[in-house]
């Protein structure tokens, strides 16, 4: 009954609106990461930026993810990080922790948690327990994202993909020049010849 109480009176104030979410970044600079420094979470998203886009840096806020004080830490978090945001150049936050009970994942039912992601400058993605699972910091937050690996995957593209796309688009543009160039040749001894 709370969260449903809380879900609507956020809802009808607009948090949950469209028109707020912001787009994520191509290509972050830097990602934050509010979490856990225990478990397997912290663990699961770095192997994944690892393996899709080596060399993205990551600023790692450890958090209680559930309990009495996660909440109030999960804001802190939020916060401190939105102060780094131009000096880190902090260009995305995920914000989670991995699956489990209704009850581990109350801290992301918090109204001041739900603000706090709201108010954030930087994109949030906010990746909490399993597929099936929602929490009011899923629908405040600018991107929710099933699982915490796939919020690494949202938030970073593949490298191989875009040296792949580089490569063709440089192909391209070869294959542009070299036809402008013949046809500068052709003109250029077309003239020639008349002048001849």
């Amino acid at each position: 009954l709370a969260y449903e109480q809380l879900k609507s009176r956020l809802e009808a104030e607009g948090l949950f609106d469209h028109k707020y979410k912001r787009r994520l970044p191509f290509l972050p600079r830097k990602i934050g990461i509010i979490t856990s420094p225990k478990g397997a979470v912290i663990h699961d998203m770095l192997s994944v930026i690892e393996r899709r886009f080596q060399g993205i840096p990551v600023l790692f806020f450890p958090s209680q993810v559930q309990g009495e004080f996660a909440p109030k830490m999960l804001v802190e978090g939020i916060r401190y990080l939105n102060t780094l945001r131009d000096s880190q150049q902090i260009d995305v936050l995920i914000v989670g922790r991995g699956g489990g009970s209704i009850e581990d994942l109350w801290a992301f039912n918090d109204e001041n948690l739900a603000r706090a992601i709201f108010s954030s400058d930087i994109p949030i993605i906010s990746a909490v327990g399993h597929e099936t699972d929602f929490t009011i910091a899923d629908f405040v937050s600018d991107v929710r994202a099933p699982t915490p690996s796939s919020a690494m995957e949202l938030a970073v593209p593949k490298k191989i993909d875009l040296k792949s796309a580089l490569s063709q688009k440089e192909k391209h543009m070869n294959n542009i020049i070299m036809n402008l160039l013949e046809q500068l040749n052709e003109y250029v001894e077309a003239k020639r010849q008349r002048l001849a």
